[in-house]
């Protein structure tokens, strides 16, 4: 992207400052994960305890310093997330009948263990993946119960694949502002 992702503006807003706004809407609780010195305005920052190893490493720091059962994870770079969406998968998660490890959406694209919920028990899982170097995410879904949120139930729920679009290069930036609805 050529910029750090988090502060990049998008409608007046950073990326990070909407994802953290999105997430206050459902939750009591809301953490960065990354280094304390690139986020010295904001309150909770955790950091990575296997420094380096990607995506996996702050869903397993930010579990280790959990208080909580059910943690939602939100990638900065998913500027469509709403808090509807997050509340869907947070109400999905704590369906007394689901007793998954993991809550994930999965779209036409895959998985989205970006934009999920993980019970904190998760974190020996990703732990155990991590010390054997296998940083992918979904790799460490085969030793726990997966909950699978399909397309078909996300669209029942009126959420579109857009919700999860994610700016990894600048041509997607530029398509995201071609796409951007204000609410």
């Amino acid at each position: 992207m050529g910029a750090d992702k988090a502060f990049l503006d998008f409608h007046g807003q950073t990326l990070l400052d909407h994802a953290l706004t999105a997430m206050d809407a459902v939750c009591d609780r809301v953490a960065i994960v990354g280094d304390p010195a690139r986020f010295p305005k904001y309150e909770f920052v955790v950091a990575d305890v296997f420094s380096g190893c990607g995506p996996l490493a702050g869903i397993h720091a930010a579990l280790v310093h959990s208080p909580v059962e059910l943690n939602l994870m939100l990638a900065v770079d998913m500027p469509f997330v709403s808090r509807e969406l997050l509340a869907f998968l947070f109400a999905s998660a704590a369906d007394e009948d689901n007793h998954a490890i993991i809550t994930v959406p999965r779209t036409s694209k895959g998985l989205q263990p970006l934009c999920a919920v993980y019970r904190r028990d998760f974190s020996a899982s990703a732990e155990q993946a991590l010390r054997a170097g296998k940083y992918k995410i979904d790799a460490a879904f085969s030793s726990v119960v997966v909950r699978v949120i399909e397309q078909a139930e996300l669209a029942a729920a009126g959420f579109t694949e857009q919700s999860f679009f994610n700016l990894n290069t600048p041509q997607d930036r530029l398509t995201a502002e071609r796409r951007f609805k204000p609410a």
